[in-house]
């Protein structure tokens, strides 16, 4: 009989993992070239729109908040009506569209192509990290394992995007490079359909079973209120940290190009290749932070996924003061370029406090949400990650007005103190969770996980 694990895992996990990695590949090739396209000059051989960096910056940050804001009505979309699974389906079908669509030289396919990868994200990203999540038995710690895999895998489409997408839209052609998003994302869904066979009963319909209704109609319980109101609660947290961290594919992207020193042993690293570093990171040192946090906690130590974020959010602040130290090379350097070991230094930090978050909210959420909430609350939280890259908009609009160094040290200043200020009410917000965490934890042994993930 064939096993339906694979490391230890339901073989639905790969399966996922595979299609959300080429739809990140789309993502983080248009997250790569967008700022740059938009502020490429119009004449020359790869003509751009010619807008201004505070223009770009603008479009950027609405792009990148709706893109995650639709998430909401995609969740909403799975919960009432077709369920997670057809809702990643007609996601991943709409982002290949609107590639396809980006890559006509026209300025009126160039709205409606964004418009139509907005709305695909929504409907497949919020489903499918719930989907994993449905993977998983309540009682099984594996589950945080599970997400980061998932976390590492996917980042394996964000390291190559940056690369291949970069390098030929900045080098070759704008619109080649939006296509070849496209063309990832079909093979995503071409893993996604081919695999549906290990993910039978995940993420179907609620109105495929009479019991899944039943639950639907339910009341929530004063204890699902209170879990609520602590994954509102950290959905604030993760405003602040995504807010830091999408200077990255804004802001840090036009300040690499025009401000870093990217020559290396005598070749120019396009600006665009930087944006790789993040997904770079995640996969070096994704295993070794999981395995860390699962050390931290059997020693005894405090563990929540509220504290890891809060510590998430402190290492974002040092990370923005290694930016400091590029922003201060900048003013006192007779080059006025800014070394490259900065940016790999600050993204380096950026990922240990991604990791110390993202994927932890991702369980968080699968863990604390009331099921028939679970594909909304998913999307609500991207939905906060849209409001990050908003708020990290109007902060690189604001450091083309202000100046590098003093919007680098107000970020480092406000992650420093949210992040100590949320160490303060770790025991306070784990008291409403109910001990949600401590339920999942309880029935498997923690050295089992670390073994999953080695």
């Amino acid at each position: 009989m064939e096993s339906n694990t694979l490391l230890g895992h339901p073989k639905g996990l790969f399966v996922l993992f595979f299609t959300e990695l080429w739809e990140r590949f789309s993502y983080y090739g248009m997250r790569a070239i967008l700022v740059l396209y938009l502020t490429a000059e119009t004449l020359g051989e790869n003509p751009g729109m010619g807008w201004t960096n505070t223009e770009a910056l603008e479009l950027y940050g609405w792009y990148g908040m709706m893109v995650y804001m639709m998430s909401i009505p995609g969740g909403l979309l799975a919960d009432r009506w077709l369920g997670q699974k057809k809702a990643v389906f007609f996601g991943g079908i709409l982002i290949i569209v609107g590639q396809f669509v980006l890559a006509i030289d026209q300025i009126e396919a160039f709205y409606t192509g964004l418009v139509l990868v907005v709305c695909g994200v929504g409907a497949l990203k919020p489903n499918i990290s719930t989907m994993v999540g449905g993977l998983y038995k309540t009682g099984d710690i594996k589950r945080d394992a599970g997400f980061t895999i998932f976390y590492i895998g996917i980042n394996v489409g964000a390291f190559s995007a940056p690369l291949l997408v970069g390098y030929f839209g900045e080098k070759v052609d704008w619109h080649l490079g939006f296509s070849l998003a496209g063309f990832g994302m079909i093979l995503g869904q071409i893993v996604y359909v081919f695999g549906h066979k290990y993910l039978l009963g995940i993420g179907d319909s609620h109105k495929t079973s009479p019991e899944s209704s039943a639950l639907m109609k339910k009341p929530l319980t004063k204890i699902e209120k209170d879990r609520m109101i602590v994954l509102l609660l950290s959905f604030v947290i993760m405003i602040v940290f995504w807010g830091a961290y999408e200077q990255a594919g804004g802001f840090m992207n036009l300040y690499a190009k025009q401000t870093v020193d990217r020559w290396v042993f005598g070749y120019e690293i396009p600006a665009s290749f930087l944006q790789s570093l993040h997904a770079f990171y995640v996969i070096l040192i994704g295993v070794p932070m999981a395995a860390f946090w699962l050390w931290w906690k059997r020693k005894g130590n405090e563990s929540s996924s509220i504290f890891k974020m809060a510590i998430g959010t402190i290492v974002m602040g040092f990370g923005f003061m290694a930016l400091m130290g590029a922003a201060w090379e900048v003013s006192n350097s007779a080059l006025e370029q800014a070394s490259l070991y900065w940016l790999l230094l600050s993204y380096l930090l950026h990922v240990v406090g991604e990791l110390s978050s993202s994927p932890v909210a991702l369980s968080f959420i699968t863990k604390l949400a009331p099921m028939k909430y679970a594909s909304f609350m998913m999307g609500a939280y991207f939905a906060v990650t849209g409001l990050g890259n908003k708020l990290a908009s109007e902060i690189g609009k604001a450091a083309e007005a202000m100046g590098a160094m003093e919007v680098f040290t107000a970020v480092t200043i406000f992650c420093l103190l949210f992040g100590l200020l949320l160490l303060v009410f770790v025991k306070r917000l784990k008291a409403l969770s109910h001990g949600a965490e401590e339920d999942f934890a309880q029935e498997v042994d923690d050295q089992s996980a670390l073994d999953s993930i080695a």
